[in-house]
């Protein structure tokens, strides 16, 4: 099924103040990327200059971060609110745009450009407020350079998002729509497995019925009666422009054998 058609935010937006966000400092930040797994498994030496490097960078919503072709400028760690990762294509007169996924707290991103110096691959914009930390790209690789035992741990944060990638395209390809959706509501409330305390979940997930559907290659219609399904059994409570996730355990094993409905008797 095509990426449904969606409006683009507005590029070009100036800072402002009104970010939702609480007053947030550098310390702040780091203490939530810090409870990241793969932060927490660097070496103390590549940890020191990563905090060095960093400088906290806030959004407003719907504000870019970078657009597809962009020169790379930094690698990012979310600490607050989460980022739309989206590709736009021209059609005749249409432009369309496939959301593939969102970005959330400890999560990384960015580090293609690391590696190959080449433009980005994909737009990147605020879905909420965000507060985040950017080191930028050329110092850290100048550094990586003269340390290079330290690129196998930018490595492990490239492969790590292979292999997320590789499993994303094998659900989109052989699971039907219902256990589709559940993986990606798992994955969301399980952080995508990004968190050192892998027992730490998400009970609210703030992301809508549309940004799913987009996500999953799915009508809204089909979106919401799935929806409407995982709430009948107990496991969701659909809200406005989020979910509450009611029975993680529950909707985890649903998820693993395709069942939307709570088994009666």
């Amino acid at each position: 099924m095509q990426p449904t058609q969606a409006p683009l935010p507005q590029s070009g937006l100036a800072p402002t103040r009104k970010r939702s966000l609480p007053a947030t400092s550098a310390n702040d930040l780091w203490a939530i990327v810090q409870a990241g797994r793969w932060f927490r498994a660097l070496p103390p030496e590549l940890v020191q200059e990563l905090q060095r490097m960093a400088r906290p960078r806030f959004l407003a919503p719907g504000e870019w971060l970078f657009r597809r072709g962009d020169a790379p400028c930094g690698i990012y760690a979310v600490a607050r609110g989460s980022l739309n990762i989206s590709g736009t294509a021209s059609l005749q007169e249409q432009t369309r745009t496939a959301l593939l996924t969102l970005v959330e707290p400890p999560m990384w991103l960015g580090e293609i450009a690391l590696f190959d110096g080449e433009p980005r691959t994909h737009d990147a914009h605020a879905n909420t407020a965000c507060a985040l930390l950017q080191v930028p790209i050329a110092p850290l690789r100048d550094w990586l350079d003269v340390h290079p035992h330290h690129w196998r741990s930018m490595a492990l944060l490239l492969t790590d998002k292979l292999r997320a990638s590789l499993t994303a395209l094998e659900e989109q390809t052989v699971l039907p729509a219902p256990q589709r959706l559940m993986c990606r509501l798992v994955q969301m409330a399980q952080g995508h497995d990004q968190w050192a305390d892998r027992l730490r979940t998400h009970r609210e997930l703030a992301v809508s019925q549309e940004q799913l559907a987009r996500m999953l290659g799915l009508s809204r219609q089909t979106t919401n009666q799935i929806l409407q399904d995982l709430q009948q059994a107990g496991w969701l409570q659909v809200r406005r422009g989020r979910l509450e996730v009611l029975d993680l355990p529950a909707l985890r094993d649903a998820a693993a054998f395709g069942q939307t409905r709570a088994p009666t008797g």
